[in-house]
């Protein structure tokens, strides 16, 4: 009888309890393989999120994962082996994407499998390091102000957040439909905020903003709670409030019903046709990510407490290959 193969290791952070960056570990681990209509990618880099550090805590998606767990959702990389019937990529291709979202995705590692229409080819303009930046803080801004928002040319768009990893790209995608954007983030952030396009800046430490901005069609708020709630008195009569973090403000709703104007919680999904929106994007100069630093995969729990610590301008990125 003949001995069976070795399996192929890669290294991985895993997550075996609950808790505080230090249940982040560096193993090693068996390498996955693709099912049909899956790809093998090879990752170059992945981006962290501050959805990461909830989900670390036990704070979202509980009924999706389940330990231990690999965290992360962005990957940048490139195709080593494809799955029956995949036809959207071939070996080689290098791809970026935001996979099996809010399912494991595994991310913080050096091989990730998923299914291929999750991807979308790499913005030849960006590194591996940028375009791990892009899928999940894009997506969100993207399908945010185009699928639920439906903003047009001439609206007056508010980016609550203006500074972090959505809000820079909101700036950014919200001037490519159109828009006149208004963007908040302390003072000291003001020059980037203009740099990616925001027509007028406001600093929320200085005057809040839903009493100091009005006459809004649509925002994009970012951070929930009580602030989610209040920045509804910015919109116009029957303006929209589109919220990434409503699970954060339970009474936005009624609020919102009762100042005659509409809200809407959101969360993001894998969508690897609005990746290729978000590449052309970047091809035509219209959308670039801003990386704040990056971190080896081996300091995971570094890049986890820098993410926490609000101190982040645009992306925290993770190299993954030694």
């Amino acid at each position: 009888m003949s001995a069976a193969m070795p399996s192929v290791q890669m290294r991985a952070i895993q997550q075996q309890a609950w808790g505080g960056p230090e249940e982040l570990k560096l193993v090693n681990i068996d390498r996955p393989a693709p099912l049909p209509t899956e790809v093998l990618v090879r990752v170059i880099a992945a981006g962290v999120n501050p959805v990461d550090i909830f989900t670390r805590e036990g704070r979202a998606y509980m009924r999706a994962l389940s330990l231990p767990h690999i965290p992360g959702w962005d990957v940048s990389g490139i195709v080593e082996a494809v799955g029956y019937g995949v036809t959207r990529f071939r070996v080689g291709d290098e791809v970026f994407g935001m996979p099996w979202f809010p399912r494991q995705a595994g991310a913080y590692a050096e091989y990730v499998t998923a299914p291929a229409r999750h991807f979308a080819l790499k913005p030849q303009k960006l590194s591996h390091l940028e375009a791990a930046a892009l899928p999940l803080a894009g997506l969100t801004a993207w399908e945010m102000l185009h699928d639920v928002a439906h903003v047009k040319a001439g609206q007056r768009v508010l980016v609550n957040g203006g500074a972090g990893g959505v809000g820079h790209l909101a700036i950014q995608i919200g001037k490519s439909l159109g828009a006149w954007v208004i963007a908040t983030a302390r003072s000291e952030k003001h020059r980037l905020l203009r740099q990616w396009g925001a027509d007028e800046v406001h600093d929320y430490t200085i005057a809040d903003p839903a009493e100091s901005i009005g006459d809004v069609d649509v925002v994009i708020e970012l951070v929930g709670g009580e602030t989610c709630v209040r920045l509804l008195k910015a919109l116009r009569p029957g303006g929209l409030l589109v919220s990434a973090q409503a699970a954060w403000a339970p009474q936005l709703h009624t609020e919102a019903e009762r100042l005659k104007v509409r809200a809407s919680w959101y969360l993001v999904e894998p969508n690897g046709g609005a990746l290729g929106i978000l590449s052309t994007l970047v091809q035509s100069g219209r959308l670039t990510p801003h990386i704040d630093c990056t971190f080896p995969l081996a300091e995971a729990q570094a890049a986890q407490r820098f993410v926490a610590s609000g101190r982040t301008i645009g992306k925290v990125v993770l190299t993954c290959q030694s």
